[in-house]
């Protein structure tokens, strides 16, 4: 009876062992906030179909990138370039963005602005918001309001791109903002809950209270952020989502960036409100 215990708890602990080593390690994916909700979408699809477990965190696409050369990501997300300064902190490794969609740069307002008249401005008159020359909506024939200027971090792929177009340079000071913020749903939160704010976000995190202005153009075009005038190039301020990888990606890890280019996961990305890349 001994020996007989003893064998089927062998044979209970070698199948427990032996379905340890078969279960598939996690993989993780990191960055920005923007290309989050694609990614999200198509690694749970990707996880029913294939039981390869994968965790997708956010944290910015400077986040992304720092994790990934590290090693604590197998993918980064980051909705901007490579900084050259970037690169070289890592030598040893070569990196290397792949777009998974493209995206518009909104700048936004507090649907209480947007209703009372202000539905577009011209890049100068938003540098001229950030810079803190302009602080009062009447000036833009709004209501008499101050100007609740919102700024987004600097590692921020978002504000990297706005800032490029807007103020010239990528790493321009905004010394008008008011409130310096993270993530895209922080942002968008802010805004809520302010009846008075200005911002910058992805075109899919616009809705009934934070309303995306259209841009006039220095030629007097109009432009309004629709996904129409993000593929056809007229909307001023676009940019691609990457995921990055590094030369030593792994296996598992290339086979999810083969499904989020496959027509089946390019799905998720026009489901999350950015426009395809194939």
């Amino acid at each position: 009876m001994f020996r007989k215990f003893l064998a089927l708890s062998i044979t209970a602990a070698s199948l427990a062992g032996l379905s340890a080593c078969s279960a598939p390690e996690r993989m993780s994916v990191s960055g920005s906030t923007t290309v989050l909700p694609a990614v999200s979408r198509a690694a749970e699809q990707f996880t029913a179909d294939t039981g390869q477990l994968i965790t997708v965190n956010a944290g910015g696409s400077g986040s992304g990138f720092n994790q990934l050369a590290e090693g604590q990501t197998d993918i980064g997300m980051m909705s901007r370039d490579i900084t050259e300064g970037e690169r070289a902190q890592f030598p040893n490794f070569t990196f290397m963005p792949i777009a998974i969609g493209r995206d518009a740069v909104v700048p936004v307002v507090s649907s209480e602005i947007y209703d009372a008249g202000v539905t577009q401005l011209s890049l100068s008159d938003i540098a001229k918001i950030y810079r803190g020359e302009s602080d009062n909506w009447a000036e833009f024939g709004g209501p008499d309001k101050a100007i609740f200027v919102i700024d987004k971090e600097s590692s921020s792929g978002t504000r990297q791109t706005f800032m490029d177009i807007v103020m010239g340079s990528s790493k321009a000071d905004a010394p008008g903002a008011d409130l310096v913020i993270g993530s895209n749903n922080e942002e968008q939160t802010a805004m809520t809950q302010s009846d008075a704010a200005i911002g910058m976000l992805s075109i899919a995190w616009l809705n009934d209270d934070v309303k995306g202005l259209s841009v006039e153009l220095a030629n007097g075009e109009i432009v309004t952020p629709t996904l129409m005038n993000v593929q056809n190039g007229r909307f001023p301020i676009v940019r691609d989502l990457n995921i990055v990888v590094r030369n030593d990606i792994s296996a598992p890890a290339q086979s999810f960036v083969d499904y989020l280019l496959s027509a089946e996961g390019q799905v998720f990305v026009e489901q999350s409100g950015y426009i395809k890349i194939k």
